[in-house]
């Protein structure tokens, strides 16, 4: 009884988890439109969850001694890295195409057990990158030229090999060391990667020279005014730090393969939300490619190999939590 209750609720949050992820782009490309540079928009979100988060932080300032390579490993490529090129992706291409490109991580981890690590994939894996690259091809309408921006669609890809570095990280540093060490608590991690992010954007995106006035005034939305403010609120607290609290959580009440086929919904969520609240509608070629791509992203996630000593989370990059649970962390909004 205590299992199928857990595994309900696990499933909730790994749905709300999803929901929060995907309407990341939805509520920040409003206001790239409105006058903020990308950069500014994502150093908003990702200090005001660093500042929300950081309680957390100062619980589990152990971790700064203990694991301080995969503390910056997260906050350089899983926070910092993703989201500034997916940010700045949208000023060029739709939210959901973006996403979808970004959704390649999977097959591009696999790329790197084969070639780099000279491991051997699955037959299934294989089939996946095939899946995922071919629905990538429609997605972007390789045979108009590429309907798309090509910087922006560089931008995408650049988050999708962000997340791939991290999971690169995460392999080289497993929470299975050889002293035994326990596992660092996921949502520490989490708490001080959103803090080094934005350590790290505040050099680069200097926000000293925001135009500030945007913040005070209304964005618009398919049409409809939308106050700023209640925009950076959607971003801050439900796309970040719910998002991540949520799917942290999920993970652990859940197996990894099964959050990971709910993690997928994502995409789809994104899609929608950008197609009813944006008005950015995607062709029927496009939609079709969406679907292969996620469905490669998911059987690339699920047969990626496991290294003998025990490497993390096999999808677009992962951490270990508690107990040896897993956590996904290809998430743009991420």
């Amino acid at each position: 009884m205590h299992t199928s209750q857990g595994r309900s609720a696990g499933l909730g949050l790994a749905l709300a988890s999803a929901f929060a992820f995907g309407g990341s782009g939805v509520a920040a490309k409003p206001l790239i439109e409105a006058g903020l540079d990308p950069l500014h928009v994502v150093w908003l979100r990702v200090a005001g969850a660093a500042l929300v988060m950081l309680p957390v932080a100062w619980r589990h300032r152990d971790l700064v001694r203990s694991r301080p390579a995969l503390l910056l490993g997260f906050g350089l490529l899983a926070v910092a890295g993703v989201q500034a090129c997916y940010f700045a992706s949208l000023s060029r291409i739709p939210v959901g195409v973006a996403l979808l490109v970004e959704y390649l991580a999977p097959a591009l981890v696999l790329g790197w057990v084969r070639f780099v690590q000279r491991r051997p994939v699955t037959r299934a894996a294989a089939v996946g990158v095939v899946l995922a690259a071919g629905g990538l091809a429609c997605v972007v309408e390789v045979w108009s030229g590429l309907s798309f921006d090509a910087v922006g669609l560089l931008l995408a890809l650049g988050a999708a090999c962000c997340q791939v570095g991290y999971f690169v990280l995460s392999d080289q540093g497993s929470a299975d060391s050889a002293d035994g060490a326990a596992p660092p608590h996921p949502v520490g991690v989490i708490a001080y990667g959103l803090l080094i992010g934005a350590a790290v954007l505040t050099v680069v995106a200097r926000p000293w020279g925001m135009d500030r006035s945007v913040l005070g005034g209304d964005t618009t939305m398919n049409g409809t005014d939308v106050p700023a403010w209640l925009l950076l609120v959607w971003i801050v607290l439900l796309a970040t730090v719910l998002a991540y609290v949520t799917g942290v959580i999920s993970v652990r009440l859940l197996s990894p393969a099964v959050a990971g086929v709910v993690a997928c919904l994502e995409a789809v969520i994104a899609t929608v939300l950008a197609w009813v609240l944006l008005g950015e509608h995607l062709a029927a070629p496009q939609l079709i490619g969406g679907a292969l791509v996620l469905t490669g992203a998911f059987i690339a996630q699920s047969s990626t190999p496991k290294a003998p000593s025990g490497p993390l989370a096999s999808g677009a990059g992962g951490e270990q939590g508690e107990a040896g649970a897993e956590l996904p962390i290809g998430r743009a909004a991420s």
